[in-house]
């Protein structure tokens, strides 16, 4: 089976072809503007030559218009090739990634996704033999001191992703909360859940399918100076 990956929830573009139950390929960026100006490019290297069966992208929580352009091209690849859109909860996808890349870790793992001030998109999850699942399914949190400390109080959490940093003076204060400042969003973290979904055929209606943004769009008033 040949997935392909796309994770554009955050300020990283990144891009994964699987093959076989595992990643050969993966592309990333950073730089402003990588979804819309580097997507289409790093889809068109990975895909080149490949018979895809499948598109996983990641539903959010995250940037509206970064969700926005991984959704519409992952609707338009699975459309025009009339293959299964598969989707998967973003903070879950990356619990996933750190459960893979520290095979040996125990304790809990609390996604962080920025969603300004003091407020952040969150989940929490264990992971098991069979596989990652959420013991807390996603929220926006005010964070506060306590906030975690149902689980703190029980094991070690670690908390990853870009809005784990600004919590780390007011949760690093209690001897189970553990910070990865190392970790990035990877689109590679979806493998595990993207198989499994389509090995049980849950797949998304390519018409109607849309992210799950969590909180309304708000647009900003654009600001000229000069004009009011």
């Amino acid at each position: 089976m040949n997935i392909l990956l796309i994770e554009t929830a955050t300020s990283i573009c990144s891009v994964a072809l699987a093959q076989e139950g595992r990643v050969v390929a993966h592309r990333e960026s950073d730089a402003p503007n990588a979804h819309s100006t580097q997507l289409p490019l790093f889809i068109k290297e990975l895909i080149d030559g490949v018979t895809l069966d499948a598109v996983c992208v990641s539903a959010g929580p995250g940037s509206y218009t970064g969700l926005r352009i991984g959704v519409s091209s992952a609707k338009g690849l699975c459309y025009g090739l009339d293959i299964p859109l598969l989707s998967v909860p973003t903070l879950l996808g990356m619990a996933s990634l750190y459960y893979l890349q520290h095979p040996d870790y125990q304790g809990l793992v609390c996604p962080m996704i920025d969603a300004r001030r003091m407020e952040c998109y969150t989940m929490v999850v264990r992971s098991s033999e069979f596989g990652v699942r959420s013991l807390r399914d996603t929220h926006a949190d005010v964070i506060t001191e306590h906030i975690y400390d149902v689980w703190l109080d029980a094991e070690p959490v670690t908390f990853i992703g870009d809005g784990a940093e600004k919590t780390r003076d007011l949760l690093s204060v209690h001897p189970n909360a553990r910070y990865d400042s190392a970790f990035r969003i990877s689109a590679e973290g979806m493998l595990p859940l993207a198989a499994e979904k389509l090995r049980k055929g849950e797949v998304e209606d390519v018409a109607y399918f849309e992210p799950f943004y969590l909180k309304d769009f708000v647009a900003k008033k654009s600001v000229v100076h000069g004009l009011r």
